[in-house]
């Protein structure tokens, strides 16, 4: 039996916490509520590390609580400047109400969603033989 995922912090502050586990690949785990308010940062974050030569990202949003139309677009403007660039971009979603989001938008159809962390960057190895 699957065990549910922890419940993100209450509280909505929004934070982007990075790692790099290669050279080549970024993890942005976001935290609180991806809304109008934290998307210009997400949407920095992003272009940092795109121009940092990060030829694969996942995005982490076991954390997030909400995630609204503007960080949805930043999502998608992301995803098309890495395919342009010949990289990969995941997204983690373990949250049922957040991969909800992605369905009714149909971006579940866009984006190479993943259960968990570990399964994107085994995808992102697996993209890169």
């Amino acid at each position: 039996m699957l065990e549910a995922p922890p419940e993100p912090a209450n509280d909505g502050t929004f934070r982007i916490d990075e790692e790099r586990p290669s050279a080549a690949a970024v993890v942005l785990a976001l935290h609180g509520e991806a809304d109008l308010h934290a998307a210009p940062q997400l949407r920095d974050r992003l272009r940092t590390v795109m121009d940092g030569g990060a030829l694969g990202v996942v995005v982490d949003l076991t954390d997030t609580s909400f995630v609204d139309s503007t960080s949805l677009g930043v999502l998608l403007g992301g995803l098309k400047r890495q395919r342009e660039e010949g990289g990969e971009m995941r997204i983690v979603v373990s949250r049922s109400e957040i991969r909800r989001i992605f369905e009714i938008t149909q971006l579940d159809q866009v984006f190479p969603l993943h259960e968990t962390r570990a399964d994107a960057l085994a995808a992102l190895s697996s993209d890169s033989r």
